[in-house]
């Protein structure tokens, strides 16, 4: 028997990008890059894993926001171009690195390529239903977030927070047919009460920051190596910071090694202008394709990088998620020495970390379920199946907590994106009042619709992307720009509610740029506590 279990948890998550009113948008690229790059590469690992008979417990968020965009026949069309685009480039790139050094990596991006075309096909463009495959084999456990991955403990209303959590309850169940049994909270957002709402919607559990157990009331008997029930019942899974560590360290992390392919040198900065123009967006800006042809290599400046050899990378790959197994087989029977019964340690990434930022790391992610079977210290689990095999836990209410810089909300909430705050709670506090106006408008009536739509705009300005962007100071224009879009929308929605005038013209108007949550019941507005 094992004397603990290793519960993996990768998070899927994009905000909502889709302009149909322009033909070529760099921001929509993020979903592009995600599907080729981890989205497909995953998948496909789980696909082998389940064809060799490797035991695989995997838990996954597929974020409201995330699932709208995949399966949505706009984004899947430009998704095809994209990839056919990156394809014919690959094809020419094997011609031009023969008998270079770079020649296997050119070889490799030009069947992947073609695999992700083909694959993409196969599934008629709609990769969940891929992963509702894994899900049925039982390799993969989907769990769910706020609508939006709007940031729960900055909202001023119970209503605000319901509507994020009853969404994507609603959206889960379209996409996945059945109700979700754990939730990711965005950006590990918590505060004493969110646990309430979660209960209410049959939500099981969800994860923290480590400190966000640390330092609950009372403190936690066994750290984070158990989970705790808060007073409503719902467990929270505490990140294990040594897991953390060696993924995340700029230092020691595992995706420093030198052999592993170089993220921020890319052929559309290092190829012939003229070469690879064809290739770039419309406005003719040099920015990253794709294709990578360098290492990590070590301590010298890019120009200095070596040629990526992918064989050597991906033999890495495997020795890693073979080591970061024996970490935790040992992390583990030191726990169980230390005080029994079945710990568990929680390891909690981002999932675009695997294959996007770090291209081998989806190698990584399968070395460790074949490893894994060989180890006898774990097993690896779900969050849902630790729980059935584990019902009773210690009861405590975790502190306020969020992970990000400093682990209290400060990426969300400074200097540089306060101002967002006014007019997001301005928001919330309309949105309620107008609900209640018109608490049960006809079905399908202009009224409704109006409704509807407000509630789509909120929630999409109550995206903690744009506060993120605006701090971590990447795409910051389009941050601020898509926070007013959304205020500025939902206003002129309020206004014409407010004075019995609606202009259905810039209503359908709406309803096209933004149709996320074609389910979505501007009603939830309404309830109370």
């Amino acid at each position: 028997m094992a004397h603990g279990y290793l519960l993996l948890v990768l998070h899927a998550h994009l905000p909502y990008v889709r302009h149909p009113d322009e033909d070529d948008f760099l921001e929509e690229d993020w979903l592009f890059e995600a599907i080729t790059e981890t989205y497909i590469p995953l998948l496909h690992q789980m696909d082998e894993l389940q064809e060799q008979g490797v035991y695989t417990r995997l838990t996954m968020t597929w974020t409201p926001s995330l699932c709208e965009m995949l399966v949505d026949p706009l984004l899947q069309k430009r998704y095809i171009k994209h990839i056919t685009s990156l394809l014919e480039l690959a094809e020419q790139e094997v011609a031009a690195k023969a008998d270079t050094p770079f020649a296997e990596a050119a070889v490799t991006y030009q069947k992947h390529f073609e695999f992700c075309l083909k694959k993409f096909k196969e599934y008629d463009g709609n990769i969940l239903l891929w992963v509702r495959e894994k899900m049925e084999a039982g390799l993969l456990e989907p769990i769910t977030c706020g609508a939006t991955h709007g940031f729960l403990p900055l909202m001023q209303t119970r209503q605000a927070q319901r509507a994020q959590i009853a969404i994507a309850c609603d959206n889960y169940r379209k996409h996945f047919g059945r109700n979700p049994k754990g939730i990711w909270l965005p950006e590990c957002g918590f505060k004493p009460g969110i646990d309430e709402l979660l209960a209410e919607y049959g939500i099981r559990f969800f994860f923290m920051e480590s400190h966000g157990l640390y330092y609950g009331n009372p403190r936690p008997h066994y750290g984070v190596y158990r989970p705790t029930f808060t007073e409503s019942g719902v467990a929270a899974f505490g990140r294990d910071p040594d897991s953390s560590r060696n993924v995340w360290s700029a230092e020691c992390g595992y995706p420093g090694n030198a052999a592993y392919r170089e993220f921020y040198r890319d052929l559309g900065y290092d190829g012939d202008y003229n070469y690879v123009k064809k290739y770039l967006h419309d406005d003719g800006v040099r920015r990253n394709l794709g294709l990578k042809y360098h290492r990590v290599t070590g301590g010298v400046d890019l120009h200095h990088k070596e040629p990526w050899i992918p064989t050597d990378a991906f033999g890495q790959a495997m020795e890693d998620g073979g080591n970061f197994v024996y970490l935790r087989g040992q992390q583990i029977e030191q726990l169980h020495n230390m005080f029994g019964g079945d710990p568990v340690i929680v390891a909690p990434y981002d999932a675009e970390l695997f294959g996007h930022w770090w291209y081998e790391g989806t190698q990584f992610i399968s070395s460790i379920f074949h490893t894994a079977m060989q180890n006898h210290n774990l097993t690896v689990i779900t969050g849902s199946e630790y729980l059935e095999r584990n019902p009773a836990h210690q009861v405590q209410t975790p502190c306020e907590s969020s992970w990000g810089d400093g682990g209290y909300a400060d990426v969300w909430l400074n200097p540089g994106n306060e101002w967002i705050y006014r007019h997001l709670h301005a928001g919330e506090r309309r949105m309620i009042e107008a609900a209640h106006k018109h608490p049960d408008a006809e079905p399908c009536s202009d009224i409704e619709r109006v409704l509807n739509q407000m509630a789509r705009e909120l929630l999409l300005a109550q995206s903690s992307d744009w506060a993120f962007i605006m701090t971590t100071n990447t795409t910051v224009p389009y941050a601020i720009r898509r926070t007013k879009d959304h205020i500025n929308r939902f206003t002129c929605l309020y206004e014409y509610i407010m004075s019995g005038t609606i202009q259905m013209d810039t209503v359908e108007h709406l309803e096209w740029l933004d149709p996320i949550f074609q389910e979505i019941d501007y009603r939830i507005y309404t309830r109370h506590d």
